[in-house]
């Protein structure tokens, strides 16, 4: 034991400020891998090769086994090439946010026209009725990531978004009520959109593991993409938000449009929020717009 807190005590003794600069981007590194992989098949994956790389350690160093030490010495180059394909879906999902983190300054001046209000009052107008309905919906509106391939496998329309519009086009059993429409401005481009599903276990893990296609969907393009999904339940009505793989459930519309205009409005004439200020909005809303849910 003294000889283990010597040896302790000496390696402290060597740290000096670059040598903690150094543990501190390393350990960066590995939160921010871990950060990205968290609720995903990818992480399930990372720690089967943890587990199968500590245990090719301890056999290769506790017992000498020197036909096995030859074969792991010479499969892992093959090993470090297949980690990104393992893990290749994982790797562009964090190279398109680190990209989208480039446009942190554009919306500084952007303004929003009386069409986008008029837009997100259509849609939360036609979102109440479809709840109290139960009729199912899934709505995608387009950011700055652009949503061409998932329009492509849809049927276009390019109208103008109102109410009617949206509760005709998810009417049950019209050809058009299965799949998302993805609406670009004030215009609904397509309708019976196929998105991806979320890929991430939260849905699994959490009380509302009983939620469908639809709400996984939304879920899957707020990971692929800067979109905002709202998603209207078939069997409750109740209405769910989706941005960034993170969902917000049995929202009112009063909260729904107090969400929807914080993304694309600017903050009582005082300039047009950050992103980082939107997302606090989303996540974190005024106390007078917070309802119990």
């Amino acid at each position: 034991m003294t000889e283990f807190l010597n040896n302790l005590l000496f390696i402290f003794q060597r740290i000096d400020w670059l040598s903690a600069i150094d543990i501190l981007l390393v350990s960066a590194v590995f939160f921010g891998l871990l950060y990205w992989l968290r609720d995903t098949q990818a992480l399930v994956l990372l720690r089967g090769v943890i587990l199968l790389v500590v245990l090719i350690v301890l056999l290769t160093s506790l017992v000498p086994l020197p036909a096995f030490s030859w074969l792991v010495r010479n499969a892992l180059p093959a090993l470090l090439l297949a980690i990104p394909v393992i893990f290749a879906p994982e790797i562009r999902r964090a190279l398109e946010r680190i990209g989208r983190a480039g446009s942190i300054w554009s919306f500084t001046t952007r303004s929003v026209t009386q069409d986008i209000e008029d837009t997100i009052k259509a849609i939360v107008t036609a979102a109440a009725r479809l709840s109290a309905r139960q009729h199912g919906a899934l709505i995608v509106m387009q950011k700055l990531d652009n949503l061409d391939e998932y329009m492509e496998n849809g049927v276009r329309m390019n109208a103008r978004v109102t109410p009617e519009l949206l509760l005709q086009v998810f009417y049950p059993n019209t050809p058009l009520h299965d799949g998302a429409v993805i609406i670009e401005g004030n215009h609904l481009v397509a309708a019976a959109c196929v998105m991806p599903l979320s890929s991430s276990g939260i849905l699994n893990r959490s009380p509302d593991h009983q939620m469908g296609l639809r709400h996984r969907a939304a879920l899957g393009i707020s990971e692929a993409s800067d979109a905002i999904a709202i998603a209207i339940s078939e069997e409750s009505g109740a209405i769910s938000i989706a941005h960034s793989g993170r969902m917000i459930r049995r929202l009112d519309p009063d909260r729904l449009e107090n969400i929807l205009l914080a993304f694309f409005r600017p903050a009582n004439g005082q300039g047009e929020k950050m992103p980082w200020q939107r997302f606090f909005s989303f996540w974190f809303p005024h106390k007078e717009s917070r309802r119990e849910e």
